[in-house]
């Protein structure tokens, strides 16, 4: 009887994922056309424009920003630890949580340790939570980036942050806890050297890495996580262990956004630097040809997928699964993509039409954070703040 109970319970498991796979998504939508300008119930704002001063030492460098964004990042921050909490009953654990965080901020690489503990003190917040801020998108992100190239061979880059899955669903607000206490954070930052731009990017407000940036004139860069089993939890305990040969995604992405000089070098870096999770690093470049779609594990680059429009390949999109297999069938957001680029025609891509296929859902989801458009020739940037009126999908 047992037996005959788990075979009906599989059947009719089978039966409504297939019923649900055949059905018609209902969060998705045609392709959207004229949604930039950024206005309507999509757009929730611009972000705010800070200058980052390399030539200061790590410790005053975010003192100004984070002074501004206090008040949020502590409701962030609230908001994660009492997720914690709701994990870890035991007060006394928590507690040895929290040390064992605030010690790992000390063994990060300079200038991130140095740069982490000026935000901790310039926001008075404790060192160990401004740690987990800053390790997180190792672990609960997904994104959506482009790259793509016209027809005189300029390129273009750009992506949806997408951010917080499983981190506390507002049943009230159908939203997701942490997408929406992110959104205050989001601000655009551009790093100086001697009163120079070195690079700009899309930033949150208290973190030190960098998931979305354009150095001008060289490459624009983005990141996106890769899930694995071999992932970033294991990296982490390796490097807690004291294993420490690996990047953290994120500060290899503000690595080569602040020291690599051309497309070629930023490339060499990301396909050969050990991480501690895997990742896909999304890369554009000044000449037509220049972009292409980094497949990394831990150790080892799997994939390098070229622009190459000889082929046909004028765009590249990656959400976060391998170009080579299906993406699961309750996270989609591949194809629509790439069904709004192939309406949308290589004769009349730009920044406003990538926009336009970044607005269409399920390519804008619940998760959907903010939108960045990039374009390296002219060192550009511009990001806005986003929303996703139900029905929405929640990722």
């Amino acid at each position: 009887m047992r037996a005959q109970g788990l075979v009906a319970a599989a059947t009719v498991l089978v039966v409504a994922v297939v019923g649900a796979v055949s059905a018609k998504d209902p969060f998705s939508e045609e392709c959207k056309i004229h949604e930039y300008p950024p206005s309507g119930p999509t757009y929730k704002g611009n972000v705010p424009k800070y200058i980052i001063n390399l030539d200061l030492p790590p410790s005053e460098r975010w003192v100004k920003l984070v002074t501004d964004k206090k008040a949020e990042l502590k409701i962030m921050i609230f908001s994660l630890k009492g997720m914690l909490k709701a994990l870890i009953h035991n007060k006394k654990y928590m507690a040895a949580l929290e040390n064992k965080l605030a010690w790992l901020g000390t063994t990060l690489p300079y200038p991130f340790d140095e740069e982490i503990k000026g935000i901790a003190s310039a926001a008075d917040i404790p060192l160990g939570d401004i740690v987990v801020f800053n390790i997180f998108y190792e672990i609960f992100t997904v994104c959506t980036s482009i790259v793509a190239e016209d027809t005189t061979g300029k390129l273009y880059h750009a992506r949806n942050l997408d951010f917080g899955l499983f981190l506390g669903w507002d049943i009230k607000n159908s939203s997701w806890t942490v997408t929406k206490e992110l959104k205050p954070l989001m601000v655009s930052v551009d790093f100086q050297r001697n009163n120079k731009t070195v690079f700009k990017s899309s930033n949150l407000a208290g973190y030190v890495g960098m998931i979305s940036g354009v150095k001008p004139g060289a490459f624009s860069l983005t990141l996106n996580e890769r899930f694995s089993v071999d992932g970033g939890y294991i990296g982490l305990f390796e490097w807690i262990v004291g294993q420490r040969d690996g990047w953290w995604m994120s500060f290899l992405t503000r690595n080569v956004l602040e020291n690599c000089t051309s497309y070629e070098d930023a490339k060499d870096r990301l396909v050969n630097s050990k991480l501690l999770a895997p990742a896909y690093f999304i890369l554009g470049g000044m000449k037509s040809g220049e972009g292409c779609i980094i497949t990394r594990s831990r150790s080892a680059t799997l994939d390098i997928w070229p622009l190459d429009t000889k082929k046909g390949i004028w765009y590249l999109v990656e959400t976060n699964y391998d170009r080579w297999k299906d993406p699961f069938v309750l996270d989609n957001r591949r194809d629509p993509a790439m069904k709004c680029l192939n309406q949308t025609m290589q004769e009349n891509i730009s920044l406003p039409t990538i926009y336009n296929v970044l607005s269409t859902k399920p390519v804008l989801n619940k998760l959907t954070v903010s939108t960045t458009l990039l374009e390296v020739s002219d060192g550009h940037i511009e990001t806005y703040l986003r929303d996703c009126p139900d029905p929405c999908s929640p990722w």
